[in-house]
């Protein structure tokens, strides 16, 4: 085969796998980051170990990536009567299930070794995280709280990072994974807002489908917990006036969350849940800030 024909099918391969994994839109990796970059800039009062940092915030796009691959391998079925996946690689061909299983595997090897450059502690509960992460997919199935599994697996990190940073899981870590769920619940429900109408087609479990008619109550409800939550440790922990003002800029984030999913229409409930990147961004900006300027 001549050369530019290898490069040609490399280039097309790696263009799957890239949409595979969502590295084309890595909001799912955002959502995932910042309770863990939240917990570190706290639990080491905005000092973090840079071996640290550096290894969660790769270690955190590789194993969403990895989740992602699993998500797909298991929705196979499923994704190509729901509007918004009909179009994902394994549905379309471009990638077998047993590529994706692979890709899978690999990532999680990749993000192994680099859990081994941290302490016991990390590295044994890296094991919890990687049964989580390939857990969640199947969840659908038998509960209406894929959520909240999605929740555990997601918010994993919190308790991760505070083994690697400080040896031992805080309270304060401890606190904040309770919020990392909460949040990942919210903002997870109104993602199935979005495919409710194919779910209940489908038979296919969620929260939104769950919630019903109380689903706003109950996202804005849990929404404002885990504002009130984080400024409750954030202020407890010395973080004082731009903590403070990157949380009234998430309070404004959540209220056009509400102007957008009260109307329960799928793109608008998208819109909400892209949403959620910039109300966990504002929160750590509020916290960077405070305690780079602060004494």
């Amino acid at each position: 085969m001549p050369s530019s024909d290898k490069n040609s099918l490399f280039a097309d391969r790696l263009h799957h796998y890239i949409r595979l994994v969502r590295a084309d839109n890595p909001i799912g990796a955002a959502l995932l980051l910042w309770p863990m970059l939240w917990t570190l800039w706290i639990i080491s009062n905005g000092r973090p170990d840079w071996l640290v940092l550096i290894v969660f915030v790769v270690g955190t796009f590789l194993m969403r990536s990895a989740g992602c691959a699993i998500n797909d391998f298991a929705d196979r079925h499923i994704d190509g009567s729901v509007e918004r996946s009909k179009n994902r690689p394994i549905v379309s061909g471009a990638v077998t299930p047993k590529e994706a299983l692979m890709v899978a595997a690999g990532l999680s090897i990749i993000s192994f070794f680099l859990v081994l450059t941290m302490n016991r502690l990390t590295i044994a509960l890296s094991f919890v995280a990687v049964g989580l992460a390939f857990l969640y997919p199947f969840t659908k199935r038998f509960t209406h709280w894929p959520q909240l599994f999605l929740g555990l697996a997601f918010g994993w990190a919190v308790p991760m990072v505070s083994a690697a940073e400080l040896g031992v899981v805080t309270p304060v870590a401890w606190a904040l994974y309770i919020v990392a769920i909460m949040w990942a619940l919210a903002y997870d429900t109104i993602y199935a807002m979005v495919d409710r109408p194919d779910d209940l087609k489908l038979g296919v479990k969620s929260t939104a489908i769950l919630f019903a008619e109380r689903d706003v109550t109950i996202v804005m409800l849990l929404q404002f917990i885990v504002l009130g939550s984080v400024a409750t440790i954030g202020l407890k922990n010395g973080l004082s006036l731009f903590f403070i003002a990157g949380l009234l800029v998430a309070l404004a984030v959540l209220v056009r969350q509400w102007q957008l999913i009260k109307t329960r229409e799928p793109a608008p409930c998208f819109r909400a849940f892209r949403l959620n990147n910039h109300m966990g961004g504002f929160i750590f900006l509020g916290m960077f800030l405070d305690m780079l300027i602060s004494p």
